[in-house]
């Protein structure tokens, strides 16, 4: 009577939404100030003043058919134009608005594009490294392509290269790189960046067809101490790159983001073709009309990187005081600790008893591990750790 795929999709929540919704329930038991939910990626410092008063400003300044109607499906060409520019004047690159196809945020943008890279016949797969967001496999499998991953170099989550040259086939449509990475908030290295590059470029020339990089990037802005993240079509011009303005502008629940096409890709025309046919059949009609227009005006705005700063240092200082082994966070509002038994599983479920809401690595393709999202509030960091240090105390 229904596909039992999707059945399934949509009633076993994930792991994150599972137990975000229990901390909701225990906060209405203990109170909301005695439960550390670190469950979910959901950023609490507040979009910039600008965001609001560029939506007042635009609903007060414009025709409301305007504002509210359809756009063109790729997007309105002015907000597309401002945002060439702001990537031209960062990057050094040559864009303009037929660069860009807007999309509702990043999920849209990564779900178009393994669309249109899954080809019509025959097998096709996509490469992931772990940890990696686990949606990429419902993205990846709900265009009848299939996902492969590369396990995780526990050492500092960069890239396993001989792993990953072993797994390349004439199958591989792209491979998908996340930095800053959710869940270790780990950058790639400029030097990472350049390796796969090179066995990509090898590997494309040996297949006789070109392996994209899908570069999803919504957690760009967000770095810490200095750290640049490369950006990729620079090294590699067959990239894809896919944006969100969810944590950089906090504008999660508005879902705007896009897809970016350098005009260096193999064969521009029928790449940016085939994303705008892939967005007509998953029925993206145009993002946001209105949202397009305000992160337009708001493209040059930072984003608040001191405050997750802060948090991050301040969760992985009383962490490490607590006992944990964890990689000191480099960008993201991720912390990505070894949990302190090997069931990771067991782990989280035990933490919750300290009202400790943390994610198995597992459900990032990386037992033995656990997630802390710090997009929190200091307090509630500050009031965890002691409750983290009861947990360790446990294990001794």
């Amino acid at each position: 009577m229904v596909s039992e795929k999707m059945y399934a999709l949509g009633t076993k929540k994930s792991t994150i939404r599972t137990i975000f919704e229990f901390g909701r329930q225990r906060a209405a038991e203990v109170g909301e100030e005695n439960v550390y939910d670190f469950s979910i990626g959901n950023p609490n410092v507040p979009p910039p003043a600008k965001v609001n008063q560029t939506v007042i400003d635009i609903l007060r300044e414009m025709d409301a058919c305007a504002i509210h109607g359809y756009t063109v499906a790729p997007g309105d060409i002015t907000a597309r134009e401002a945002i060439a520019a702001n990537l031209n004047g960062r990057f050094g690159i040559n864009y303009s608005g037929k660069n860009l196809f807007m999309t509702s945020g990043a999920a849209a943008a990564l779900t178009i594009c393994f669309k249109a890279l899954t080809l019509d016949n025959g097998n096709n797969e996509f490469i992931a490294f772990a940890p990696y967001f686990p949606e990429y496999k419902c993205f990846v499998e709900s265009v009848g392509a299939s996902l492969r991953v590369v396990s995780a170099n526990r050492e500092n989550f960069q890239i396993k290269f001989d792993e990953f040259e072993a797994m390349v086939s004439p199958d591989t449509r792209a491979v998908i790189v996340n930095s800053p990475n959710n869940p270790s908030g780990v950058v790639y290295s400029e030097e990472t960046v350049t390796h796969l590059a090179r066995i990509l470029t090898e590997k494309s020339k040996e297949y006789g067809h070109p392996i994209f990089i899908i570069s999803d990037e919504p957690y760009r802005e967000l770095v810490y101490g200095g750290i640049e993240v490369t950006y990729i079509p620079k090294i590699y011009s067959n990239t894809l790159v896919c944006y969100s303005w969810s944590k950089s502008l906090s504008l999660p629940g508005e879902r705007i983001g896009y897809i970016a096409v350098p005009n260096e890709i193999a064969d521009f025309g029928r790449v940016y073709g085939a994303i705008a046919g892939a967005a007509r059949i998953l029925t993206h009609v145009n993002a946001s009309s209105l949202f397009q227009r305000v992160v337009a005006r708001c493209v040059d705005e930072p984003a608040n990187v001191a405050a997750y700063e802060k948090n991050g240092n301040l969760l992985y200082d009383g962490l490490v005081e607590a006992g944990f082994e964890c990689l000191k966070p480099q960008g993201a509002f991720y912390l990505f600790p070894k949990a302190l038994e090997a069931d990771d599983y067991a782990f989280c479920e035990r933490a919750k008893k300290y009202n400790l809401l943390l994610v198995p690595g597992t459900d990032f393709g990386c037992s033995g591990y656990f997630r802390a999202a710090y997009c929190t509030s200091e307090d509630t960091i500050r009031r965890s750790i002691p409750a983290f240090k009861k947990l360790a105390e446990e294990y001794k």
